[in-house]
């Protein structure tokens, strides 16, 4: 669920895609899953390789003052890597009678029904605009864009009368990947020069 901000956009330059509100539609039992398309296998590549390359770069490098920088900027860049690709591999949306709850590689984020003021369809794509802040989902099964999005509506509208659950983001599963490869990113350095 990636938060976009909305300052700037235009309303009235986007196509007109927004769910109808009274669109019949049957709700699957909840909580519902949603249909993702899988990570294509480069994503699974891309998260894979800074665990094998950055500590090989790491060990190689000479000792000397440059070499520190170096393996920061080693670390840095692999570590940003690691959190984006697992941003797309480790991925899972569900939706529940309260709330949305979208995992991604660091963060499981939860949405309550009552704080989403819209739900629209934009490039494939399902936006909830939250006042200001826009969360968009993305990677939805090809030709479920339009099914996900009513079924959200629906739930959404069958969610005033309930009490509001609100929760703060908690760390995801990919923490822990990141954790790893600092350790062995920086690791890999301090034992290939004995200063561990």
């Amino acid at each position: 669920m990636g938060n976009r901000s909305s300052g700037t956009d235009d309303a009235a330059a986007r196509p007109d895609t927004d769910v109808q509100a009274g669109a019949d539609v049957a709700l699957p039992p909840l909580p519902w899953r949603l249909p993702l398309d899988p990570a294509p296998w480069w994503a699974w590549a891309l998260f894979i390789v800074p665990f094998i390359a950055v500590p090989a770069l790491n060990s190689w490098l000479w000792m000397g003052a440059r070499d520190f920088l170096a393996v920061g900027l080693f670390t840095i860049i692999g570590a940003s890597v690691v959190r984006v690709a697992g941003g797309v591999v480790l991925y899972r949306v569900e939706i529940t009678a309260t709330a949305l709850k979208a995992r991604t590689s660091l963060l499981v984020r939860s949405l309550a029904w009552q704080d989403v003021d819209d739900i629209e369809i934009v490039d494939d794509s399902v936006v909830l605009t939250s006042g200001k802040d826009e969360n968009e989902i993305n990677g939805i099964a090809k030709g479920q864009t339009a099914h996900a999005a009513a079924v959200m509506r629906s739930i959404r509208d069958a969610a005033d009368d309930q009490p509001v659950r609100r929760s703060r983001p908690r760390p995801g599963i990919g923490v822990v990947f990141v954790l790893a490869y600092l350790v062995l990113a920086v690791g890999a350095f301090l034992l290939r020069w004995h200063l561990l």
